[in-house]
């Protein structure tokens, strides 16, 4: 039997080593022989499960017996039923998974003599996830009508650039700093560089003002 750690958090997340130091405390605390010694990460999206060190213990470390430990479910993933599916696939293959924000899920139902109180707290664990993901993925929602609210009131206030991406800077900003190319002061990649400009948005720009 191993015990594994797997933690997860978005790119712009900045609490993975919090997360780390989670888990790692309570492995130190109760004695668990941590796999490797080390918690395996990903920084990536909660939407879906396509995230290289989750899909590798998967599919190349976790095996029938072996223990699996989370700080959270949503640090799992975020969307209820892709959760709920990893879940029960974990539960299929005889993988147990441990989350610490679920303290009946920390203890050990297979070592329990009395059924009926075995079957009891996996009823309540099982209630109790399913909780927690909804909670997860109706937190994820929740960011995402916030994003499309901002974005359509920067595109009613007439802020929002081509395919829904805001203006680096702006059209006027930009003519006034083009005029270098246009005298030959400056060649376009080196104000490109200057503004720190890709050269998709360097052209779109030139275009915008060539067209007013």
């Amino acid at each position: 039997m191993k015990y594994i750690a797997y933690h997860r958090t978005s790119t712009k997340d900045q609490h993975l080593d919090r997360g780390v130091a989670e888990i790692m405390k309570y492995c130190s605390e109760n004695d668990i022989p941590l796999y490797k010694d080390k918690v395996y990460t990903d920084q990536q999206t909660g939407k879906n499960f396509n995230r290289p060190r989750y899909q590798m213990l998967k599919d190349e470390i976790l095996e029938s017996g072996d223990v699996l430990i989370v700080t959270e479910i949503d640090r799992l993933g975020r969307n209820k039923e892709a959760t709920l599916k990893e879940l029960r696939f974990f539960h299929d293959h005889g993988i147990r998974v441990m989350v610490l924000e679920l303290p009946t899920t920390l203890i050990d139902l297979s070592s329990m003599d009395n059924s009926m109180a075995r079957m009891m707290l996996e009823t309540i664990n099982n209630m109790m996830i399913e909780l927690y993901a909804s909670m997860a993925q109706a937190e994820i929602e929740k960011k995402e009508k916030r994003q499309r609210e901002g974005i359509d009131a920067k595109k009613a206030r007439k802020e929002w650039d081509d395919y829904g991406r805001p203006r680096v800077m702006s059209l006027e900003e930009f003519a006034l700093c083009y005029r270098q190319v246009q005298q030959g002061e400056k060649k376009p990649f080196e104000l490109m560089k200057e503004l720190n400009m890709k050269k998709a948005t360097f052209y779109r720009y030139k275009q915008l003002i060539t067209d007013k």
